[in-house]
């Protein structure tokens, strides 16, 4: 079943990671799709492998000018914009005391900044063809207390605040665009192996610990392909966690 048949997305950060498995998922489910990043190489080494329904345009989310042009290149080239994915973020691991205020600046900016400009430039577009679907990845970080990412969870907190604001701006408006938040725990992606010495894990090693805390990067990509689908018509303004319960556990602290 082809669940986002004709449907126009783009996924920024889809160079690697979850983004580029969102990107292929949402392929193979009938959609064509920008793939954005700053990683060009990596970027059109991915959209090569989905064929002609697929575009990649280099792209800094903390760029005004690279939105206009992304979305605007998107419309152009696939005739609207159905699905944004604000997927592109960078993770950095120090407390509120050893957090610098550049530091704490350069993940807000692009963290926080780039999905504001995302959900902006998609409005403007999707607003004007029927509607469509703004996916925001946020994190538990936003909603629990992670004491060793305090820029990180604050980026986030204001992800998952804005991704209500527009979802609420839109209904009222009539715009008929949803939007939501993605929140996962850990994800097994080059990205969070970095934090624990680069050490490649298998998922099938992780999933023997029903304690497991990393999840794999399609299991978050199938939360954003229900999103981006019709199947998830009503649903609108939520906080998808996609955490194996971690939240509601209460337990924070690695064991």
């Amino acid at each position: 079943m082809q669940r986002v048949e004709g449907k126009v997305c783009i996924v920024t950060g889809a160079a690697s990671g979850v983004g580029r498995e969102d990107a292929l998922l949402l392929a193979s489910q009938g959609a064509k799709v920008v793939l954005t990043d700053v990683n060009q190489e990596a970027g059109n080494q991915v959209a090569a492998q989905i064929g002609e329904n697929a575009l990649f345009l280099a792209h800094d989310i903390t760029r005004e000018d690279d939105w206009q042009r992304v979305v605007e290149t998107t419309v152009q080239h696939f005739g609207r914009l159905d699905v944004l994915v604000n997927n592109a973020a960078i993770l950095a691991m120090a407390n509120i005391e050893d957090t610098s205020l550049e530091l704490w600046r350069k993940v807000l900016t692009v963290n926080s900044d780039g999905y504001f400009l995302g959900c902006k430039y998609a409005i403007a577009a999707m607003k004007h063809s029927g509607g469509g679907s703004i996916i925001n990845m946020s994190s538990v970080a936003a909603l629990g207390g992670l004491p060793l990412f305090c820029a990180y969870s604050a980026s986030k907190g204001a992800v998952a605040a804005l991704t209500r604001s527009v979802a609420v701006h839109c209904k009222l408006q009539g715009y008929r665009i949803r939007c939501n938040s993605v929140h996962p725990d850990g994800i097994n992606t080059p990205m969070t192996q970095a934090l624990i010495g680069g050490q490649s894990v298998p998922q099938e090693t992780l999933d023997q610990d029903p304690m497991n805390r990393m999840c794999a990067p399609r299991d978050v990509a199938n939360a954003v392909l229900f999103l981006a689908s019709d199947e998830s018509r009503f649903v609108n303004g939520a906080e998808i966690l996609v955490d194996n319960a971690q939240l509601i556990s209460g337990i924070y602290e690695p064991r």
